[in-house]
């Protein structure tokens, strides 16, 4: 059981996870989304570092890390945002990260699919579908909002980029346990936070331009100070060193599900904030790649209790 500490304590990650869309949206408002990147983790990884050991991993790791989930992950996420992607929607779309979870997993890792997990996979992507083809007959939708479809395949490629950092954190955890030492995510995390500026910057160079950057570090004020704040202390130190804490005292299968949650928050923080509205199908989209994921987290689980209850019937 978890006790009520911890459920708080998920909870809270959960909903701090959830809010970030919106506060990356209001953040893009001050500064082009390559440059927030930086800024983020940036401040993410000092004055940490000064004070937070290394993991006992190899730096290939770190920086793989640091370039597909910082780099990769977040650059196309801000970017998506800052072309038209609903912050709210958007938060429902990354959660597709648990598709490619899958099948890199089975095609990096050899790790072998259920049935459940194929059935998920449909479903998902089924939702994938309808949500990509929202804009369709927007007159019969009074509350029609056009995902503008340059966001939509951004906000995938994130996602399969989380996919991939979840894979070399895997790798990673393996190469620790080689070395006989225990693996720390929030300490992967915190100096892989060291990887990303760099590469934000000249990427911020050579898409907005040296104009652009100075403009929004004259224009910088108090919204964009408490935006990469709340990105770099809420959701990445704060978030990932409690999820990590709980990871290291309850199963997988007791923590992970909480962050079906995510979309949720990140839904209703949108409404509220950004008044963010999605139509009809948008809807219908987002319940089915939900469903998809409960299938994927919990399915083979349903299917073995239920045949472990057919066994104790049958004696």
């Amino acid at each position: 059981m978890i006790s009520l500490r911890d459920l708080f304590l998920a909870l809270s990650v959960v909903i701090v996870w959830g809010v970030n869309f919106t506060v990356i949206k209001l953040g893009l408002e001050g500064m082009p989304p390559m440059l927030l990147g930086c800024f983020r983790f940036l401040l993410a990884a000092f004055p940490a570092v000064l004070f937070i050991s290394p993991p006992a991993v190899s730096f290939r790791w770190i920086a793989a890390y640091g370039l597909t989930a910082g780099v990769g992950q977040f650059g196309l996420l801000f970017y998506a945002i800052e072309l038209g992607m609903p912050a709210g929607l958007a938060s429902v779309v990354l959660q597709s990260q648990a598709l490619f979870t899958l099948v890199f997993a089975s095609l990096f890792l050899r790790e072998r699919w259920y049935m459940t997990q194929l059935l998920g996979l449909i479903i998902a992507g089924g939702g994938l579908i309808v949500i990509g083809n929202s804009h369709i007959e927007p007159t019969l939708y009074k509350a029609f909002s056009e995902i503008p479809l340059i966001g939509l395949i951004l906000t995938l490629c994130a996602a399969a980029f989380w996919g991939v950092s979840n894979i070399l954190v895997r790798s990673a955890w393996r190469d620790a346990v080689a070395r006989d030492s225990q693996f720390s995510m929030f300490r992967f995390v915190v100096w892989s936070s060291l990887v990303p500026p760099i590469p934000f910057l000249l990427l911020s160079l050579g898409l907005d331009g040296r104009e652009t950057i100075i403009a929004s570090l004259q224009n910088f004020n108090i919204l964009s100070f408490a935006a990469i704040a709340y990105l770099a202390f809420g959701a990445t130190l704060f978030g990932f060193g409690v999820w990590s804490g709980l990871l290291s005292r309850y199963p997988a299968g007791h923590i992970a599900p909480f962050s079906l949650l995510v979309p949720i928050f990140g839904l209703l923080t949108a409404s509220l904030v950004l008044g963010e509205q999605l139509n009809e199908r948008q809807w219908q989209g987002c319940a089915l790649v939900m469903m998809g994921l409960l299938i994927i987290i919990f399915g083979n689980r349903i299917f073995a209790f239920r045949r472990k209850l057919a066994k104790t019937e049958d004696i």
